[in-house]
């Protein structure tokens, strides 16, 4: 036995309560000595009537009592005809209930589950049951016995329920096989399971430090983790010391093995520049791929020549009742003279007026215009600003989540003349690609983006790379507009650029921007749920649940997006019903954000809702009056929005938001971070936090440092080279 660790036995008399994201469970059950024990614990889906080996230590919970606190268990089946009954009867098997559970029992007696296992026609012998009911009762049963066995068998290796439940996903029955096999697989193919929790799973079973297969997977992790970071390839020498680091193992075996996987195609080595890279294969070939349809774009001509243009922006201009400036009249000209235009600048600089509309010339020329934008908050406030319908660039292109690919492509190319995406600085490497491979034959293309806010999450710099390289022709949006000039937002967020310190005055002086000191992050968290709660809309009359947004920039600390979560659900949301329990527990009426693009629900990344009630094994949300019903699986990609961190706010804007920024953030604190925060105000920004944090932020000048060619191959391509 386990040292330290009590066994008990006992027969599942009911279970209580189960969370399917999580398999925490609250059961009954009762020894062979009569008494009953609440036992707890995560582990797979347990039936009334199972019997239990269960290994834990006993506790005592401050509300329920005494309980089994269970760590390991052993499920089996149960054999007294009570035990029986109550194990079919438990919503184990369709329609049959506690008496039709007690006829099949009564039937078969000590044979009932030999009779479901290699007989289940016999079920026809029970009177009640039919042909169509008996072939659900087949049907059921034997999916629970596949799963609870493999499920079982991959828990014998000390994996958890939840990360059990991943894997089952991933490979079926097959599953123990693989772990056998090589339980390294395991981080190449399922989520969540990086190659630490593999190593450990491998260990467990006797691998060596020096197994092929654990090298193999430590330098594809060491490629994978700086994937993760935004790079697209990384140098041999960094890959090598970074998997030597990991590994503990000599560089000399890591450059043999890294020679094998680039001879086997798992990776691709390119030298670039002198330097020796390490590409994943896809992300090689879109660096090419991008680079080249990049240059034949630029080399085309636009749906319209520009004396044309000149003419139809006049006459526009004259139906608004305006004048462009300057540098707004060649962007709009630029967008559609060009196959591929970009136009770039800060606020107040009046993109959102060049994109309204360049939309409008478009559509008054006859051109079909497609509208995108990376999330659905950006894609929501881009349709807001146009009149015009615009979706995210995923949905547009026709994601298939379980492919990973595009249904448009080549093949089946965009129907439009002109595409325009909004807030592209969000686009990465790999949704570049697609884009690129789905514009149809003289369709142009307009990227518009702050090339100050943070880079993509996913790989690459796209849009700075474009601009960098001179491969794109583009207008940069310099002037501020006169209204624009008066906000302290505005003004301060070209501070932020040029590393100078901000003005910050007191939310008292009445600015559109103000500076609350507090350094100590306690302090400062119940500052931010003041100022939500009750300073803000008393000075402004803002709905603090949906005007008031918390911008953090990280998740954890005092002053993270998780604990500020929490600390404003009881100021906004006091007496909601708890409907799922646990850390980050929701209740009904809580403000949520959508983490993960869902395609058959239709809703993205980066949506805001409310949440109605409970309803199954799922949750009713509201997404701004349409209701979407929400499964178990569906509950895993959402979570509370009271605070969200700055990265997941791109793309969208607030009437208010407020941004603490202390000293405990200080590996995140750059200018591009604070410049984003404070650019999704439109008419308050607070800062909670100390001055030398602030201070701190605007002197870390924010070079994004990726690795990456995709700037390479396009100089490489207009001085005539290859790629």
């Amino acid at each position: 036995m386990t040292p330290d660790l009590d066994r008990i036995r006992g027969e599942v008399l009911e279970v209580s309560y189960r969370d399917d994201l999580t398999g925490y469970t609250v059961a009954k059950v009762v020894t062979p000595e009569g008494e009953t024990v609440t036992v707890v614990g995560s582990f797979p889906l347990i039936m009334a009537g199972e019997r239990l080996s269960l290994l834990g230590r006993w506790g005592r919970h401050q509300r329920y009592g005494l309980q089994f606190r269970a760590e390991k268990l052993r499920v089996e089946m149960p054999v007294s005809e009570e035990g029986l009954v109550r194990y079919l009867s438990s919503g184990l098997l369709p329609g049959v209930g506690p008496s039709v559970a007690r006829r099949i029992v009564e039937a078969f007696g000590g044979d009932t589950l030999e009779v479901l296992d290699n007989h289940p026609e016999r079920l026809l012998e029970v009177p009640g049951i039919g042909a169509k009911r008996l072939d659900e009762i087949r049907r059921r049963w034997e999916e629970h016995r596949h799963r609870r066995h493999v499920m079982m068998e991959i828990m014998d290796y000390g994996i958890g329920f939840s990360m059990a439940d991943r894997i089952f996903c991933a490979y079926g029955d097959l599953a123990p096989q693989v772990i056998r096999n090589n339980p390294y697989q395991l981080a190449y193919d399922v989520k969540g399971i990086g190659f630490v929790t593999a190593d450990q799973i491998a260990k467990g079973m006797g691998f060596d430090d020096h197994a092929p297969e654990r090298l193999d997977a430590g330098l594809v992790f060491v490629l994978r983790r700086s994937i993760d970071d935004g790079h697209s390839m990384l140098p041999q020498e960094d890959l090598l010391r970074g998997a030597e680091r990991l590994l503990n193992v000599r560089a000399d075996l890591l450059s043999q093995r890294l020679e094998l996987l680039c001879q086997m195609g798992t990776l691709e080595r390119e030298i670039l520049g002198g330097m020796e890279c390490i590409y994943h294969p896809f992300l090689r070939r879109a660096e090419e791929e991008v680079a080249r349809a990049v240059m034949d774009l630029a080399a085309s001509g636009g749906p319209r020549l520009k004396w044309e243009l000149d003419l139809m922006i006049s006459a526009l201009e004259g139906q608004w009742g305006m004048t462009l400036e300057g540098p707004q009249r060649e962007a709009v000209k630029g967008a559609l003279s060009h196959r591929i235009f970009v136009i770039t600048g800060g606020p107040g600089t009046g993109k959102t007026t060049l994109l309204r509309f360049t939309a409008a010339l478009c559509e008054s020329m006859g051109l079909e215009v497609l509208l995108m934008a990376p999330t659905g908050r950006a894609a929501k406030r881009m349709s807001e600003v146009t009149g015009l319908e615009a979706s995210t660039v995923h949905r547009a292109l026709g994601y298939d989540p379980r492919s990973g690919g595009f249904q448009r492509g080549s093949g089946a190319p965009l129907e439009a003349d002109v595409v325009v995406v909004d807030e592209f600085s969000m686009v990465d490497l790999p949704l570049f690609h697609g884009l690129l491979s789905a514009l149809g034959d003289g369709c142009s293309l307009v990227l518009v983006g702050d090339v100050n806010q943070l880079p993509s999450i996913g790989p690459g710099t796209v849009l700075n790379d474009l601009i960098s390289s001179g491969a794109v022709p583009k207008v940069e949006l310099s002037g501020v507009f006169r209204q624009a000039e008066e906000s302290l937002v505005v003004s301060n967020s070209y501070r932020i650029l040029r590393g100078e310190e901000l003005e910050m005055p007191s939310l008292d002086d009445g600015f559109d921007f103000a500076f609350v000191e507090e350094e100590d992050p306690i302090a400062a968290a119940e500052l931010v749920a003041e100022l939500v709660g009750y300073e803000i809309p008393r000075r402004t009359g803002l709905d603090p649940m949906w005007d008031v947004q918390v911008l953090t920039p990280m998740h954890k600390g005092e002053v993270g997006a998780r604990a500020l979560c929490l600390r404003l659900q009881e100021v906004l949301n006091p007496s909601g019903e708890p409907l799922r329990r646990g850390e980050g527990a929701i209740r009904r009426g809580d403000k949520v954000i959508q983490l993960k693009n869902d395609y058959d629900l239709d809703i993205y990344n980066g949506d805001i809702g409310i949440v109605r009630e409970a309803q199954g094994d799922g949750l009713v949300l509201d997404f701004e009056g349409r209701p979407v019903k929400v499964g178990a699986d569906g509950e895993r990609n959402i979570a509370l929005a009271y605070a969200l961190t700055i990265h997941k706010s791109q793309g969208s804007e607030y009437p208010a938001v407020v941004v603490p920024v202390l000293s405990q953030h200080s590996s995140m604190l750059k200018r591009n971070l604070l410049y984003t925060a404070l650019t999704r105000a439109k008419r308050l920004a607070v800062l909670v936090g100390s001055r030398r944090a602030v201070s701190m932020a605007v002197k870390v000048k924010s070079d994004v440092c990726r690795y990456g060619a995709l700037k390479w191959r396009l100089s490489s391509l207009i001085k005539g080279g290859s790629l």
